[in-house]
């Protein structure tokens, strides 16, 4: 079994049962926080996935490209100088939040400690994104795995385990749910560290270490982790975006502000959620493939990497096309388990399109990284996001349409966003859109 499929299996199986923690974890916060503090732990969570966006710099993924792709001997001077960049940048952005939050009076109606307790975050992330980058570059997925079901696992444990000792005020428990988030993030920080400090001992061990410049490494690192830091940021705010674009729309077509915020709840809050929740093994595929595509595309081997597109189509086709079929069959039993609705199965049913393009657009977004093409993948997901905000609105905001319209943007923004990967893996590589080869490898 190749390196890719076996890392795949195991991050896959490691997200499965993350996932499953999740939904407890989630059933869980539901019960002890209730409608008003779920809403408030929801408000905040934005928050807390920007800064960890921010403060990862998205180096595991610049990390493992640069790993995959050279060789043994320069890995050491490259973790010497991405620790430097991780904590030149860990200060400057912990001095500018804190200087943000002093300033402006963020989650100012929740407790007073919660803004200062996501602080915490930074260094942890910022720091272990380097052992998480390394670890994925050589293909230990392994580590990878434990590291994600360690931090759900943890989450989960403190949860229970304080909720069940104390009984608490709402403001409080709240950030016991924060708290609990940060002690898995903690526990991940000591896994990957300890095994990265380990593996440190015997790169210095390494007879045939070679130093790079300083200023090439970091150049190297910056090309991949400042637009994947920005494509990240940028799903963010066209996230936070969406909720009041869909709204508006509704009540321009007739809907009353809270009818048009329930249809947009069944959407995102019922329909999204059971249908990305397979979405863990297009994300497994994408850990794995970036290491994988880009010593591939380093050394130019082009039978490789059809053999790799190949494999990534056949699996996402193996489980995507199933889980469309059950999401079409069953979209009444799955929705009755969050809500009792007649809306939230039929926009499940009409929104299969949607998830299963995003099924094949994950893995492809990791050819494109992997090729050295991030910039690339960042005016793909423009250019499709303006094209589903376009036809949301205007389809929405009609009344004949309404939410068959919003669905009808999201599913075009899907299909041009796939279509766009597709298209430019395929030219990248050298082979036509039914993969067969036509051309040598573009550089």
């Amino acid at each position: 079994m190749s390196s890719f499929l076996k890392g795949t299996i195991i991050l896959a199986g490691a997200a499965f049962f993350g996932e499953c923690i999740e939904f407890l974890i989630n059933l869980v916060l539901a019960k002890e926080l209730g409608e008003y503090g779920i809403g408030q732990y929801m408000s905040i969570a934005p928050v807390i996935g920007l800064v960890m966006i921010i403060a990862s710099l998205e180096l595991p993924i610049s990390i493992s490209k640069f790993v995959a792709e050279r060789d043994k001997k320069y890995h050491l001077s490259m973790l010497k100088s991405a620790m430097k960049l991780a904590l030149i940048f860990m200060v400057v952005l912990l001095a500018v939040a804190a200087l943000i939050f002093t300033m402006i009076p963020f989650f100012s109606d929740v407790h007073p400690l919660i803004r200062w307790m996501i602080l915490i975050l930074v260094p942890i992330i910022s720091i272990s994104s380097i052992a998480r980058g390394y670890f994925m570059g050589v293909q230990k997925m392994g580590k990878i795995a434990i590291a994600n079901l360690f931090r759900r696992g943890m989450q989960l444990f403190l949860l229970v385990f304080i909720y069940q000792m104390f009984d608490f005020q709402i403001e409080v428990a709240i950030l016991v749910a924060i708290c609990s988030f940060i002690g898995g993030e903690v526990l991940v920080f000591i896994y990957l560290i300890s095994a990265y400090f380990l593996q440190l001992k015997q790169l210095k061990n390494y007879p045939y270490s070679e130093k790079m410049p300083t200023r090439h490494i970091m150049k190297n690192l910056m090309e991949v982790a400042l637009p994947t830091t920005g494509m990240r940021i940028f799903h963010s705010v066209t996230n936070a975006i969406e909720p009041f674009l869909i709204k508006q729309a509704l009540v321009i077509s007739g809907f009353s502000l809270e009818a048009a915020t329930e249809h947009f709840g069944m959407i995102a809050g019922v329909a999204v959620t059971i249908g990305f929740f397979p979405a863990f093994m297009a994300h497994s595929l994408m850990t794995a493939l970036i290491p994988a595509v880009s010593q591939s595309y380093a050394v130019k081997d082009q039978g490789r990497l059809i053999t790799l597109l190949k494999q990534v189509i056949r699996l996402t086709l193996l489980y995507g096309i199933p889980v469309c079929i059950a999401i079409t069959f069953f979209a009444e039993p799955l929705s009755k388990l969050f809500v009792e609705s007649l809306s939230a199965p039929y926009y499940l049913k009409l929104l299969w399109p949607y998830f299963l393009l995003h099924y094949f657009t994950i893995p492809l977004q990791a050819f494109l990284i992997g090729m050295g093409l991030v910039k690339d993948a960042l005016l793909h997901n423009v250019w499709a996001t303006i094209v589903a905000f376009c036809i949301m609105f205007l389809l929405g905001s009609n009344h004949e349409f309404q939410m068959d319209g919003i669905i009808i943007g999201m599913n075009a923004g899907a299909c041009v966003l796939m279509l766009l990967h597709y298209f430019t893996v395929c030219k990248k590589i050298g082979i036509s859109l039914s993969m067969h080869r036509k051309e040598p490898l573009i550089d």
